[in-house]
């Protein structure tokens, strides 16, 4: 037996409780000192988990042993002799990627929402026992997850509830438990078993998904290189009328979707949402190498206490941005020209926010725990995205490599080269480690392509490098209608400005986010009417424009500007050399 064992319980599903108690044999002699974790791997924010503990107590047999708060998510107890038990209730109705959520149809949780750490103990072995529901409505629920069984005859059997061993601390809190009336589906993919649990009502065509699926994960296991980094491999689905999200494990990930994102039993076509869908998995499992193994220096080991600041997130997210949908094309998912609808998207998404020319991807990193994880109303234009800014410079950093070596060298030597220096040996990347990597591994100098790629902010040479393959950048209004310069949102029936968008026709009038529009010279603004008002227009026409702020009508004089050429379309050029056309085939072809 372990010297630290965890006992989890869903105690009250109703009320969204789980009771954890905890067991140290030998607490240390000046008192055992516990704490949770403010913040999870792969999300950037301080989330303060130690909040959702409703009630906490210790014992040393029948003697009750009196905790002293340290701080908000620090607790220690008094010199006693062993063994301690630690009794905790968590509150988990948090239905995200990254916590912890219980009700009456199932449970789930991240080790780092309920997991206390015992300090002293974080490198040593530990037991978890898991334990279901009490009552026969919850008679037939199971367990997935990759925690690995106990051994003996103790240990749980493999989707049962029972005792589970981690190796450390850092192992517990990174294998995310479901536990309810799940859908199964298993595949292999390299020889490795790969199961998909889907919790929450939906219908799937579970042969495709599993297909597609394993043309995925093979193509990024061969990538890298066999064997692949785990003996089995989770995607845990909580499928949702509308939600979206995913968090990366060592040998799992969490995802969160739309029902509908799922393939429909007897659909011919592959759908956007769909398409969508296996990109998110795509993303996640492309982590199992680029970030969970490959990592910032910053993050080995990480502290979860408080922020870790690197200046990398554009290579660990931005990169594995590039790759999620780069697999689907290349492992035959989808075909050439809905990934250059994806990578179209993706540019535009960059070039409608003006904060790209105020802020680097590396600033972007650097700033994730108080800018990109807590956007607000300003955000467009003070923030750039390290995911899809990150992307372009992966997309621009490859193009930029098989160009200069007519196609001899690219970003997958790169990415391999991280993974045999950095991700197999345990090392962190130093904050010029990308670089000096591709360096390496290509011969060319690039110091001046990531100082302006990284470092800058002046838009990428796009048009440039997509030419050098064969394929021609435009743009082109996303509408005929003139504009407002603002995003809106539905309050009620009405018009809620959420964000007004630098240098527009909005904020030259003076309109702010969270103006409620009233009227458009004269006539009611809806939902409905904002569009065909607006179509009755020509750019240069000036409106005037009724809006409520907090409880005050107000009156602005607004001119539209027309629509800005910012949606970007890319395609095979009418005309492109053999050897450009060889580089396309070399960068999107099957291999």
């Amino acid at each position: 037996m372990s010297a630290v064992r965890y006992r989890i319980t869903p105690i009250h599903p109703e009320a969204h409780l789980f009771e954890v108690e905890l067991d140290i044999a030998q607490p240390a002699h000046e008192g055992q000192k516990l704490s949770l974790p403010a913040w999870i791997p792969g999300s950037y924010m301080i989330r303060e988990f130690a909040r959702h503990i409703v009630r906490i107590e210790a014992r040393a047999g029948i003697k009750a042993v009196p905790l002293a708060k340290l701080d908000k998510h620090t607790w220690q107890a008094e010199p006693c002799e062993g063994p301690l038990r630690v009794r905790y209730e968590v509150y988990a109705w948090d239905l995200s990627v990254r916590a912890a959520h219980l009700d009456n149809t199932h449970g789930f949780f991240n080790g780092s929402s309920v997991f206390l750490k015992v300090h002293g103990f974080e490198d040593e072995s530990c037991d978890i026992d898991i334990r279901p529901p009490s009552g026969r409505a919850y008679k037939d629920w199971r367990v997935a997850t990759t925690l690995p069984e106990a051994p003996g005859r103790q240990g749980a059997r493999r989707y049962g509830f029972g005792l589970y061993r981690a190796a450390s601390y850092d192992e517990l809190i990174d294998h995310p438990v479901e536990m309810g009336e799940f859908a199964l589906h298993v595949f292999k993919a390299c020889g490795v078993p790969h199961e998909i649990a889907i919790t929450g009502r939906h219908d799937v065509d579970a042969a495709r998904l599993c297909e597609d699926l394993k043309h995925v994960c093979e193509w990024q296991i061969r990538l890298f290189g066999e064997p692949a980094p785990f003996e089995r491999y989770l995607f845990l689905v909580m499928a949702v009328g509308d939600g979206y999200g995913g968090l990366e494990h060592r040998s799992s990930t969490v995802l969160l979707c739309s029902r509908n994102d799922l393939p429909a039993p007897g659909a011919t076509q592959m759908s956007d949402a769909y398409r969508g869908f296996l990109g998110l998995c795509s993303h996640e499992y492309f982590h199992s190498w680029n970030v969970k193994r490959i990592k910032p220096a910053a993050f080995v080991p990480y502290d979860l206490t408080t922020e870790n600041y690197t200046r990398l997130l554009w290579a660990f997210e931005g990169f594995t941005s590039y790759y999620d949908d780069l697999a689907l094309v290349r492992s035959g998912v989808i075909a050439q020209d809905d990934y250059l609808k994806l990578l179209g998207k993706t540019v535009t998404q960059v070039m409608r926010g003006s904060g790209r020319l105020k802020q680097s991807v590396a600033e972007s990193s650097f700033d994730a725990w108080i800018k990109y994880y807590r956007q607000d109303e300003n955000a467009p234009n003070a923030v750039v995205s390290y995911y899809t800014k990150g992307a372009l410079v992966a997309l621009a950093l490859d193009l930029t490599l098989r160009g200069k070596s007519r196609g001899a060298v690219s970003l997958d030597d790169v990415m391999r080269r991280l993974w045999t220096e950095f991700g197999l040996t345990g090392a962190g990347v130093p904050e010029d480690g990308i670089r000096r990597t591709a360096e390496a591994v290509s011969g060319f100098k690039l110091k001046r392509f990531f100082e302006q790629a990284t470092e800058g902010t002046e838009d990428l040479p796009l048009e440039e490098l997509l030419k050098s393959v064969g394929l021609e950048l435009s743009f082109e209004a996303a509408a005929p209608t003139p504009v407002l310069g603002a995003r809106t949102a539905n309050d009620g029936d009405a018009v809620r400005l959420t964000q007004v968008l630098d240098h527009g026709p909005a904020q030259r009038a003076g309109l702010s986010a969270g103006d409620v529009l009233v009227a458009m010279d004269g006539l009611r603004v809806t939902h409905a009417s904002l569009d065909a008002l607006l179509r009755r227009h020509q750019p240069g026409d000036e409106l005037k424009v009724h809006a409520f702020r907090r409880d005050e009508l107000m009156k602005f004089r607004v001119k539209l500007d027309a629509a800005p050429l910012d949606q970007a379309h890319i395609a095979p050029a009418a005309r492109a050399s053999r050897a450009a056309k060889d580089l396309l085939r070399q960068w999107l072809g099957r291999g």
